[in-house]
């Protein structure tokens, strides 16, 4: 099996330069170049009899490659289409309501997002909790490293990317509040509700 880059259907985007855009996407690129290297590695050195060491070490090298690729799949998905508001009502709505009351989930995101360091602010639905009055319920975490800090078995609703390769071409690192105000000046929320509709 081998994974394809993905083709993004993006507009013209508010503060985001083409030029960010276009450096960001080849380093989407270079994750996918490595999740398909890695695992043609695995299958090589399997097949040669190498130590189960080293195939040990290219797994867990392979967890970060994998999940760079596909939470930056993610991330671009949100900027598809155009700018588009919350549903009100809508079932991500209601949670939302629940969950964070007056600040609501783009003030809570916000909040995260101003966690110093890189990585990323993660959204997710557990349809799983027993305390929640709409059944299901949202978790936002921040994710230092990309296989480090997911919460497991839980789908992903929204995907803020906070390392620096994802601004700082238009943005000076002291300026990531500035970049988190361009990330949803472009958010499409009718993706978000549609994961959050679709997720299990």
């Amino acid at each position: 099996m081998t994974y394809i880059v993905k083709t993004f259907n993006l507009p013209a985007l508010t503060g985001l330069s083409e030029k960010q855009i276009k450096v960001h996407l080849a380093l989407y690129e270079g994750y996918v170049k490595h999740v398909n290297l890695i695992m043609e590695q695995i299958q090589k050195l399997k097949e040669s009899g190498t130590d189960p060491y080293v195939i040990a070490e290219l797994r867990r090298r392979f967890a970060f490659e994998f999940n760079g690729m596909r939470l930056h799949e993610l991330y671009f998905e949100q900027f598809e289409g155009r700018l588009t508001s919350l549903t009100t009502d809508s079932s991500l709505e209601k949670a939302i309501k629940e969950k964070y009351c007056e600040n609501g989930l783009e003030g809570h995101i916000r909040e995260v997002a101003g966690t110093r360091g890189i990585g990323w602010v993660v959204v997710y639905k557990d349809s799983d909790s027993s305390t929640s009055l709409t059944a299901s319920t949202i978790h936002t975490t921040f994710v230092s490293d990309h296989e480090v800090g997911q919460l497991a078995g839980l789908p992903i609703l929204l995907a803020l990317d906070l390392w620096e390769h994802a601004y700082m071409v238009d943005y000076l690192p002291s300026e990531k509040k500035n970049y988190v105000d361009a990330f949803f000046a472009n958010l499409n929320w009718s993706v978000v509700e549609k994961r959050f509709d679709d997720a299990k």
